[in-house]
């Protein structure tokens, strides 16, 4: 079954900008960079230029991990001088705590990140690839009631400056942030697009825009210096690879640590028979719940956090540590944040698995650019110091595991998900669910999940009824969500194998998906 691209993203025009490229000729990783400049404008909270991601890139036999994440800034200011503030996200079942302002913004890396897997691996002129996102920035895109819903949830986030919230106002309610209905229009991020795809990265970290964003810090409190943008650099890894019931996953490897954690709870989930206890059966989801619980411990035990790159793979997957949990586990099944992603393979089998996130933004829109800088300073999961502690000058870690599967039929899956610490359960539960259930990828991504953290386990609705009643007695601490929420992840899957007929595509309906398929 011959086809030029498979996609899977969190918004249908972050999907329409990569299949536009596609069908112009582009590889998967120019439809990679043209979605992610894209959701840019279609997903402005989950994204921005002033973030980090990675993106997995399989080409051929080789595959490679652009790192192209937050770095801690090079000096830090004293607390009293830092605009660093908290506030509260609802989510309407549970509320989480995030640090916004200019002091929660570590170094930004997806603009270098675009250009340096444009050089390496694209085939079309960047000009090209930023011309779906120019026509989203200047024509607008049009709201839906899941960008209202989100924008609900942080709120305080983008009321925090005037400037902000006058640029995410809603033109038809005066005084209230967009709603369902109204046109997002950005055209200066069109402008910097548009002079990017002329002068390169160069001018976000050396130009114009640099200068504006190291005077900002200097003025209002911020960390970052006309240095610290100078010396930022994409790291290339080797992705961490695993195998389970005979497929070869493939993820972001160390420093990073959302990767490892999944690899350590496939590793602990292959010793069990997960299909013999039945979808969604209270034994099934104890089971899930002890190995979220045992990954947790073995995270913290083995000071995952604290390592250098390429040093916590055999402590934590090839020694005592790992056989201690695989023991633990063994009889105990039977009674036991803002971020997306894009999934593309294109004709030729080339598969991007691109992650990237802005954390929640730390409220600060810089001038004349449209872009939100990010809060990854003040995100609690990936600063494991404390809040203004964290070392400097170091490449900070992530839950983020943009991820592939090569199955030995020669089917390829790309898959990964936003969500913070959700992340690698979600990814966790997906991989289970085509593998040990054989699940389709729409059921394997639609299918209800859970998540286990300090804990309190979190169950969305979707299962059957008697399953709540037996995990409420199994975990005293629980709370029962009423159905799908962006809350457990957005797993944007593909999965391309042209020879079997092979050929599906769904974007997670918690973060918006959408997908498409070219033949």
């Amino acid at each position: 079954m011959a086809h030029r691209g498979i996609i899977a993203a969190g918004h249908p025009a972050t999907v329409e900008a990569a299949r536009l490229v596609l069908a112009d000729g582009g590889n998967a990783f120019d439809a990679a960079i043209a979605g992610l400049c894209a959701a840019c404008m279609a997903e402005p909270v989950l994204v921005s230029l002033g973030g980090g991601g990675f993106l997995l890139a399989h080409r051929g036999r080789q595959t490679l991990v652009y790192d192209f994440f937050a770095q801690t800034p090079r000096r830090r200011r004293p607390p009293a001088q830092v605009d660093f503030r908290p506030v509260h996200a609802d989510f309407g079942t549970a509320t989480q705590e995030f640090h916004i302002g200019l002091g929660a913004a570590a170094t930004p890396g997806v603009v270098r990140g675009l250009f340096a897997v444009h050089r390496d691996l694209g085939s079309i002129p960047m000009a090209r690839l930023v011309e779906p996102a120019l026509a989203l920035a200047r024509e607008g895109v049009l709201w839906s009631d899941f960008q209202t819903y989100i924008f609900d949830v942080v709120a305080p986030i983008y009321r925090a400056r005037a400037e902000t919230a006058a640029h995410f106002a809603s033109p038809s309610r005066p005084g209230e942030l967009l709603r369902a209905g109204d046109r997002f229009r950005a055209p200066e991020l069109a402008d910097l697009l548009e002079s990017m795809a002329i002068e390169g990265d160069r001018l976000f970290y050396e130009g114009e825009v640099a200068r504006r964003l190291a005077q900002a810090c200097d003025t209002e409190g911020g960390h970052l210096t006309l240095e610290d943008l100078a010396h930022y650099r994409v790291e290339r890894r080797s992705p961490l690879a695993v195998d389970y019931r005979g497929h070869r996953l493939l993820t972001n490897p160390p420093p990073s640590c959302g990767g490892i954690l999944i690899a350590f709870a496939l590793a602990l989930l292959e010793q069990t028979e997960p299909a013999l206890l039945g979808y969604g059966t209270p034994a099934h989801l104890q089971l899930l719940a002890a190995i979220m619980e045992a990954s947790n411990r073995a995270r913290l035990e083995s000071r995952l956090r604290d390592l250098p790159a390429d040093s916590q793979a055999p402590a934590l997957l090839g020694g005592e540590l790992l056989a201690r949990y695989r023991r633990s586990l063994l009889g105990r099944y039977a009674s036991l944040r803002g971020t997306t992603h894009l999934s593309i393979v294109d004709a030729a089998g080339d598969a991007a698995s691109l992650t990237v996130s802005n954390g929640e933004g730390c409220g600060y829109l810089l001038p004349g650019t449209g872009v939100m800088l990010n809060n990854m300073l003040g995100e609690e999961d990936i600063n494991p110091y404390g809040l203004q502690r964290w070392p400097v000058d170091r490449r900070m870690a992530s839950m983020m595991a943009p991820s592939l599967l090569l199955s030995p039929d020669g089917t390829v899956t790309a898959l990964g998900s936003g969500g913070s610490n959700r992340i690698r359960t979600a990814i966790l539960q997906v991989l289970s669910n085509l593998l040990d259930f054989q699940m389709a990828v729409e059921a394997a991504v639609d299918a209800p999940r859970i998540h286990l953290e300090d804990a309190l386990l979190n169950v969305e609705g979707g299962f059957p009824e008697p399953t709540y009643g037996a995990l409420a007695d199994r975990f005293p601490e629980h709370r029962f969500w009423p159905g799908h929420n962006l809350f457990f992840g957005g797993a944007h899957c593909v999965r391309s194998n042209p020879r079997r007929r092979l050929l599906e595509a769904h974007g997670d309906p918690r973060r918006g998906g959408a997908s498409a398929i070219l033949v």
